[in-house]
């Protein structure tokens, strides 16, 4: 699962070379394509906690396929399954994708079953939303988008990215632009590395760059990821999509968050409770290896900022379109496609 034109992103290998876990090493992009293989916990939960597989529904794949890991390796399955489940805090992916592989372990169900499981819902997951947000797409679309949100980030072909691919190939997209995206250049080198092979028409801005494009009028709608969507609908997403959220507000254009519904936490009643990561130092004042500060600065690096739901104006999930949602719209435990508006085709 999870190929990149051409390129697997992550994928589960039997023995006799497995059991393992094999993943696109995402630090190295886009300057090179190399394949990690994790064959122990503490190896994934590394390569989790520094970055060499990230974004939330991928992390809940990786993290499936982590507890099916120990359970092959006759490790200890619930203290791995702790391990990786706090590897990073915020994507709530991760944590529910890790104990839901872990009761299937305890109850006799199958490990590497429901891991399996867990990777083919993301991939129909983003194909649907791809599917969706489709509807919301203007012609001619000029589209700004953040962080990383394709097939590096999840399953099939991502989360807002799909909606974009989706775009381009029903002709409504002119152009994307696509931010940078600070602390780790997710945007520059995976975005852009992303959009290069789908044959994207897009451009690479700095994130601070992006107020003088909507105020210029070039930007019609925002699509982004999410990494946690709380009950109150407040989103966690990569740094900075805070700031464009205020922006598209202001400037009145819509401002859309795509993710699957493993991303709502309903346990999570608002925006001020969803945990924010902090990132080493070094990922802000050292780049390539050149330190850009004085020796000794102190430095502020989330790796998340939480933006209020009434900035929002669609949610889009496998399930459609939620327009104007609210609390108790979010938070129904039976909700179907049928409990969202706005979409067509669902």
């Amino acid at each position: 699962m999870g190929q990149n034109g051409g390129v697997d992103v992550l994928r589960w290998i039997e023995p006799p070379a497995g059991p393992a876990v094999a993943l696109l090493d995402q630090t190295r992009l886009p300057d090179e394509e190399v394949t990690l293989v994790c064959r122990d916990v503490p190896g994934l939960v590394a390569a989790i906690q520094r970055l060499a597989v990230r974004g939330a529904p991928l992390l809940g794949i990786a993290g499936g396929y982590g507890v099916a890991l120990a359970a092959a390796g006759g490790a200890d399955v619930a203290a791995a399954a702790h391990d990786l489940a706090h590897a990073r805090p915020t994507a709530v992916n991760l944590g529910r994708a890790v104990h839901r592989v872990l009761s299937a372990h305890t109850e006799g169900r199958g490990a590497l079953a429901e891991a399996h499981a867990i990777a083919e819902e993301e991939v129909a997951a983003s194909a649907r939303m791809g599917e969706h947000g489709l509807t919301l797409v203007p012609e001619d679309a000029r589209i700004l988008t953040h962080c990383n949100t394709g097939a590096l980030a999840a399953g099939g072909e991502g989360t807002a990215l799909a909606v974009v691919v989706a775009a381009h190939r029903a002709g409504r997209l002119k152009h994307l632009w696509v931010n940078e995206t600070r602390p780790l250049l997710q945007g520059a080198r995976l975005t852009a590395y992303e959009a290069q092979r789908h044959g994207l028409p897009y451009a690479l801005l700095p994130d601070v760059a992006a107020g003088g494009l909507f105020a210029a009028g070039e930007i019609d709608l925002v699509v982004v990821g999410a990494d946690r969507i709380a009950r109150d609908r407040s989103v966690a997403n990569k740094v900075g999509t805070y700031p464009l959220a205020v922006l598209a507000h202001h400037h009145g254009v819509p401002f859309v968050v795509v993710a699957p519904t493993s991303t709502v936490d309903l346990g999570t009643r608002t925006g001020d409770d969803i945990p924010i990561e902090q990132r080493a130092a070094a990922e802000v004042s050292v780049i390539a290896g050149r330190p850009m500060a004085p020796p000794g600065t102190p430095v502020y690096n989330p790796a998340f900022d939480v933006t209020p739901g009434h900035l929002v104006t669609a949610i889009v999930t496998e399930q459609g379109v939620m327009m104007q949602a609210n609390e108790g719209s979010l938070a129904s435990p039976g909700r179907t496609a049928s409990d969202y508006t706005g979409n067509e085709g669902t």
